[in-house]
């Protein structure tokens, strides 16, 4: 076995010989290599220990907070107890290296390698297309391998060859913490539910081992193999010798301790004088949320003493060690819950470790301690869930302070103030539940009843909740119902400081014979006592939570208690659970199985061999080794001697002037060698950070900073972490007096006439006469007012940039960006040099969706600029607060519009007003005016008129987002239509279909974009898609549904869209090797749309015109290197959705140039021999020096650079009316995707985007403060869809609408316009609130239609649960009293 041992480590620029070292040192293994290291920072975590000294870079950071799981890592320890080695999933960036001493490590690379062979995890990942930009695959590879590793250990009955043991449900749950941007997860499900054992092949989607329609027995034969192996175990002999005494880490004031007893533990405890220097830990997991960063002087790992990992019964209850995580747990309660599953007191524990499955991800809950826990929400009022569910089950916990130990309840532990540092959590006891209440008057019947909730953004966890909550009550029989003899009632996280018992609402439910009465007084009295603190975001609605709680809890009691007489039956509970349920969840009609399966999907695609290997759904181009981590992004490059890491201070003010920057700590000892700023730009040089044709954006504010957000300077330290901490820590020295006051929204934009100036050749065309259109109408809407908000591109690797200094003034920059041209011209004219003097580059970006176009440039010119001033390389990493605070995101903006329309619905004029905030800097905004009037054209409008005004403001410059403009635009067209119907008291859909083009109106809204007639697919397929996803009888049956189920409502919509695109000049190079393999260069960038895939099938398919032998599988042959300014020039940027395609056209007609070169001499070759190899040609080529390499610039036609995108969507939602949570229950797609260069990357596409497009109207809150400062900074506050919030079915048809010769072999994009689809999702929400509003009327007695109303984006669950009423369970329970 390999042996790395690190004799020495590097922090704060300090070593450690290894004679000092000592056998004080960690030894550990990863992916069976043995690693001995004395560690110098004792918070220092595993990924970073990972990626700055081994060669696995697999695991990878995407937040530094346990939030998205691209770290994840497989950890095998040994249990000394059980005499086994434990396997199980870890956030590495939360794990300290420390913590890991005797344990082995497993990265993706250690389950297999392009040099060892892929696991089969790998293969079908690659397989079933469950990569984009593969940033957060390995993550997802090691979490599903966790799962997988469990199940196969377990008793369960052996799977059928080639499967697993885990099921179906347990494989999609696998990865419910891991975040994905760019896939929609469906392949990911797919790829992850083919190892399960009751999977049916059938349900797979398109992937690359099987074709539709081919018997089982194939499909199982071409499946990567797997042979579940319950002997895994990763845990090498060197490891299994070591001895667990009290070990000690010193370095300096530095130390790490891990005792194992009692008596160690309490000496080290009592030895700290004043607490402030040391800190507690077991998993660690708390700095994910509490940030951290900084070293303390003392650590103390509780793991080691066996008193605090163990779980003991007595006669009392279970008593949980503090250090056992919530896992184990989870766990032990399940196993006791199924010991006695009739006593009422084990579903307690049942119930109780559901719920804790609900808590953050599995991969945090492995390594996250109870008590830790519950000492955060003591110390740190931390919205804890096991606080809540614990507080209701009448917990106790032990604590120990110096050498007093005490017991006490939870609540009086809650309620005590901070435990100092010399305090510690020794044990929590959950008591074992019988039926108690007042002992003079409890009946021997009674029973108990406990039930938890929570509502949260994402049903499976991963997510803080608005509020929790959790209710124990013993109740009896009476004559006139059901008597309470005693609750107890625990509410939490809801914008307090620690969960509470409501003793009044207690006290008054005690002893009461259940009625609607008595349970009005009990929801009024909640709803005074569960009051959030003042500032606490969606108070009114966390409020709303506590009664509908309550409401759920005891209205089952009133509706069974009546139908009782005499003593309860032996099915009581059940029945209680069983009318709970259905309060929750409703009666079901139609599609909605029981199935646990979190997604299902089915696809229809057509490919061609006409072009062949152009149209097949190829394997895309680096899938296996992005799975496995091999795949190197700019912050895998190692980094080169004496490199140092870069970390941007930001502008907190919005407009201020700069007076001064203070680093707090010793430059020397923090390893800080500069502080650059726009004073360090060189006398020739510009401070600017990007450059386009519609202006520039500074690099850095100069003394005067514009918006918060802005970059002030860049701090330069030998260690990112250490450059990050004295970023954080910075004293930026502000000054506003005699300012104007900053423009921060666009109505004071327009009062000071703030506006960025838009080219008259990016304005948009009026349509028609819009006087006239409305003298036309028989009605009109007025000053109607819609806003939208922004969102956060949140791709999975944040901005990222490496600068080497080179020889003759030069640089040479690494960066992950979407333009490489433009990042390098930038640097240029920052640095005054010229442009042969910089080489900017890019292999691969982890993510962009337009947020690493503009937005990349000051990162990489900012390293760029202390790498020339230093002399030294420079990198970094931004970390995900700074990404999330200075990148800006997509544009919020406000519509007022005027409208008529006929009686029939059909529109005869519009125009609009726009404001759109674009921040400090044009960027792309100018061009925002055309994208968002070309997707609202979509409908016939009669008359279109409208002012856009582009408005500079004092936030964050804004950006290009995936389909920037389009998907605003494409709403306010929905948004209008909606309100028409509502005006009309018409079917929305009704509205839709009278309004949609003919190709005679297509062409007076879109002139020569509109193409041919023949090309004008809409139509037929908004008609086909009503037939195959069902529409009309869905409709019918969501109404039957919606009159017998009162607590959920569903809605239906449907919607088209129409998106323009633009095709742009693109360069191609093609060199021929002397083997016969083929190098290919193109203007495009790889982000994970399959550019690279598409670019090798179409380079295969031209070259094989020469007619050779050999050339049926050239595309084996075809590698497509990176990007390099100095070697193919005018590469552009990559956005727009058509760069795959003109890439494609740059290189076909390299080809052809090739081809014709080696046309004469095949003829040649063949008169002297026959039949030609390609391996031969080529050979002789070179021979006979033939040029091998050609280089093209393809530039569209003029009259052939727009063509328009055609999709329809339908989608079906299910609300919770209580709770404001939505279910998508189905969406069905059908896209034109003319015909596809590969409809599996195309398939991958039309999902991802539209999955993105669900986070835009329903998830995601991009928030600032009144300052302009970004909040929702981090994956704790800002959520995009998981797999759990995707559409329980997704259906979509790729339609190939033919051949389109003035396309790229009559190809279609399809990377953003699928996005605008999602809004089905929204307008389905919408229409069953409407549902919920008329039943809440009905309840008022209020008669007549409802008042219009706007459902905002994004539609999280307080603003549905408003529109559905915040007092909706008050209305019902009236309308029963009255």
């Amino acid at each position: 076995m390999e042996s790395a041992q690190l004799t020495q480590m590097e922090v704060n620029n300090t070593k450690i010989p290894p004679t000092e070292a000592g056998n004080r040192g960690l030894v550990f293994a990863v992916n069976g290599e043995k690693f001995e290291v004395a560690i110098t920072d004792h918070s220092t975590t595993l990924l970073q220990f990972l990626r700055s000294h081994t060669r696995f870079k697999s695991p990878k950071l995407g937040c530094g907070e346990g939030g998205c799981g691209a770290c994840v890592v497989v950890l095998s320890k040994y249990n000394p107890v059980l005499d086994r080695v434990e396997d199980f999933s870890v956030s590495s960036c939360l794990t300290l290296v420390c913590s890991v001493d005797g344990c082995s490590i497993t990265t993706s690379e250690g389950l297999g390698n392009s040099k060892d062979g892929f696991h089969p995890i790998h293969e079908r990942f690659a397989g079933f297309h469950a990569s984009q930009c593969g940033y957060c695959t390995p993550g997802m590879c090691m979490s599903f391998f966790s799962a997988l590793v469990k199940a196969d250990k377990t008793n369960r009955p052996e799977p059928p060859p080639g499967f697993s043991k885990l099921t179906v449900s347990e494989a999609e749950k696998a990865i419910a913490g891991n975040l994905c941007r760019c896939t929609g997860y469906r392949p990911i499900a797919d790829a992850c539910k083919s190892f399960a054992a009751d999977v049916d092949l059938e349900d797979l989607g398109i992937n690359s081992f099987w074709r539709k329609g081919e018997p089982k027995e194939v499909k199982l034969r071409r499946l990567p193999s797997y042979t579940p192996d319950v002997r895994f175990n990763n845990y090498p002999e060197f490891l299994r010798g070591r001895s667990k005494s009290a070990k000690s880490l010193h370095f300096q004031n530095n130390s790490w301790y891990s005792p194992t007893t009692l008596e160690e533990l309490e000496s080290l405890l009592n030895s700290n004088a004043t607490g402030d220097d040391m800190r507690i830990v077991v998993g660690n997991t708390g700095m994910g949320y509490y940030k951290e960063l900084g070293n303390y002087n003392r650590y103390i790992d509780l793991r080691h003493v066996p008193e605090l990992s163990m779980i003991r019964k007595n006669h009392q209850g279970i008593e949980i060690g503090a250090a056992v995580t919530i896992s184990k747990v989870i766990e032990f309660l399940k196993e006791e819950g199924q010991v006695n599953s009739s006593s009422d007191g084990k579903q307690v524990f049942k119930k109780i470790a559901d719920h804790m499955e609900k808590i953050a991800s599995g991969f945090i809950r492995n390594s996250a301690s109870i008590g830790g826990n519950l000492v955060m929400a003591q110390r740190k009022n931390f919205p804890s869930d096991i606080a809540t569910v614990l507080l209701a089950v009448g917990s106790i916990v032990s604590i120990t302070t110096g050498y007093k130990h005490e017991r006490l309840t939870l609540e009086e532990f809650l309620a005590r103030p901070p435990m100092d540092s010399r305090s510690l959590l020794f044990s929590v006891q959950i008591p074992f539940m019988e039926p108690k209440g007042n002992a003079t008057s409890i009946a021997s019947d009674s029973n108990l009843v406990f039930e938890t909730y929570r509502a949260a953004p994402r049903p499976l966890g991963n997510a803080l909740p608005y509020l929790n909550a959790a209710f124990l009550a013993v109740v009896s029989p009476h004559v006139k119902g059901v008597l309470i003899n005693n609750i107890q009632l625990a509410f939490g996280a809801y914008g307090t400081k620690h969960a509470i018992r409501p003793n009044k609402v207690e006290d008054y439910l005690f002893g009461k014979i259940l009625s609607v009465n008595v349970l009005y007084e009990a929801v009024k009295l909640v709803k005074v006592a569960v009051v959030p603190d003042f500032g606490t975001s969606h108070a009114a609605y966390r409020t709303s939570l506590a009664a509908t709680f309550l409401f759920q809890f005891l209205s089952p009691f009133i509706n069974v208690g009546a139908a009782i007489s005499g003593s309860l039956s032996d099915g009581f509970t059940g029945s209680l659970q069983e009318d709970s349920s259905r309060i929750c969840n409703g009666s079901s009609i139609g599609q909605l199985t029981n199935s646990t399966s979190l997604s299902s999907a089915k696809q229809e695609v057509t490919s061609s061999r006409e072009y062949y290997p152009v149209g097949e759904p190829m394997l895309k181009s680096g899938a296996t080794i992005q799975a496995s981590g091999e795949a190197q992004y700019v912050d895998d490059i190692p980094s080169p001697p004496n490199c140092l890491h870069g970390s941007f201070i930001y502008s907190t003010k919005p407009l201020a002037r700069v007076k001064g920057v203070d680093l707090l700590s010793n430059n020397q000892l923090s390893g800080v060698a500069g502080l650059i700023s726009y004073k360090d730009i060189p006398e020739r040089g510009e401070n600017v950070g990007s450059v386009t044709m519609l202006g520039f954006e500074p690099l850095f504010a100069d003394d005067l900073t514009r918006c918060a957000g802005e970059p002030i300077a860049l701090v330069v330290a030998e260690k990112q972490k250490s450059a990050d901490l004295e970023a954080n820590s910075a004293l930026v020295k502000y000054d506003t007096e005699n300012l104007d006051p900053p423009i921060l929204t666009v109505e004071e934009a327009v009062e000071r006439s703030s506006f960025f100036e838009v080219p008259a050749f990016l304005y948009p065309k009026q349509v028609g006469d819009f006087s006239k259109g409305m003298a036309e109408a028989d009605y009109t809407i007025l000053s109607a007012e819609i806003k939208l908000r922004s969102q956060y591109h949140f791709y999975m690797e944040t901005q990222t940039a490496l600068a080497v200094p080179d020889e003759d003034n030069c640089i040479v920059v690494h960066t992950s960006t979407q333009c490489p041209e433009y990042a390098h011209r930038t640097i240029a004219k920052c640095l005054g040099i010229p442009e042969h003097n910089v080489r900017v580059i890019t292999r691969r970006v982890g993510g962009g969706f337009g947020g690493k176009a503009m937005r990349a440039i000051p990162v990489a010119t900012a390293c760029a600029l202390a790498a020339h001033k230093l002399r030294r390389p420079v990198r970094t990493y931004l970390n995900r607060k700074t990404d999330m605070i200075m990148i800006g995101g997509r544009h919020p903006m406000k519509i007022t519009y005027d409208v008529g329309f006929k009686s029939n619905g059909k529109v005869t004029a519009l125009h609009l007003d726009i404001l759109i905030n674009a921040g400090l800097s044009a960027d792309f905004s100018p061009t925002m005016s055309l994208t968002i009037i070309s997707t609202l054209k979509k409908y016939n409008w009669g008359a279109l008129s409208f002012d856009v005004k582009v408005c500079k403001t004092n936030h964050s410059s804004k950006s290009a987002m995936r389909g920037p403009g389009e998907v605003q635009g494409s709403y306010i067209a929905e948004a209008i239509i909606e309100e028409i119907a509502s005006v009309l008291l018409m079917e929305v859909d009704s509205v839709r279909n009278i309004n949609l083009h003919t190709f005679e109106s297509l062409n007076v809204f879109y002139g020569k974009a509109a193409g041919e007639a023949v090309e004008y697919t809409l139509t037929d397929m908004w008609n086909k898609l009503g037939v195959s996803s069902c529409f009309v009888q869905r409709k019918e049956m969501i109404e039957q549904f919606n009159q017998v189920n009162r607590w959920r409502k569903r809605g239906i919509s449907r919607v088209p869209i129409v998106y323009e695109v633009v095709v742009r000049p693109t360069p191609g190079k093609v060199s021929i090797l002397w083997d016969g393999t083929i190098v290919v260069e193109v203007g495009g960038i790889e982000l994970g749309q399959g550019l690279w895939t598409k670019v090798r099938q179409i380079t295969a398919y031209a070259l094989s015109s020469i007619g050779c032998n050999g050339t049926e599988n050239l595309v084996e042959k075809v590698r497509v290197i990176q990007s390099d300014t100095l070697s193919l020039v005018q590469g552009g940027l990559t956005a727009g959705s058509t760069t795959s395609e003109s890439s494609c056209e740059a290189v076909r007609l390299c080809c052809n140039i090739l081809v014709e070169r080696l046309a004469l001499l095949k003829s040649k070759l063949q008169e002297q021999m026959g039949p030609v190899n390609w391996d031969v040609l080529i050979l002789q080529a070179h021979s006979q020096s033939v040029n091998m390499a050609a280089s093209s610039y393809f530039v569209p036609q003029s009259n052939f650079m727009h063509y328009l995108n055609y999709g329809t969507a339908v989608s079906e939602v299910e609300v919770n009316i209580l709770t404001g949570e939505t279910k998508i229950l189905q969406s069905d797609i059908i896209y034109d995707s003319g015909q596809s260069m590969n409809p599996a990357v195309d398939l991958g596409q039309i999902e991802g985007s539209f999955v993105q497009g669900i986070g835009f109207f329903m998830l995601e809150e991009f928030l600032t403060n009144a300052d302009g400062l970004t909040i929702t900074d981090s994956t704790w506050t800002y959520k995009i869809p998981t797999i759990d919030t995707i559409p329980m079915q997704l259906n979509v048809e790729m339609l190939n609408s033919g051949h389109h010769k003035q396309r790229v072999l009559s190809s279609k994009a399809s990377g953003e316009p699928p996005l605008l689809l999602a809004v089905s999702v929204h307008c389905a929400t919408k229409a069953a609130i409407k549902e919920a509003r008329k039943q809440l009327n009905t309840w008022s007695g209020v008669d007549g239609p409802d008042s219009a109303f706007q459902l905002d984006v994004p539609a999280i669950m307080p603003v549905v649960k408003s529109l559905c009423g915040l007092d909706n369970v008050e209305r019902y329970l009236e309308s029963l009293l009255h």
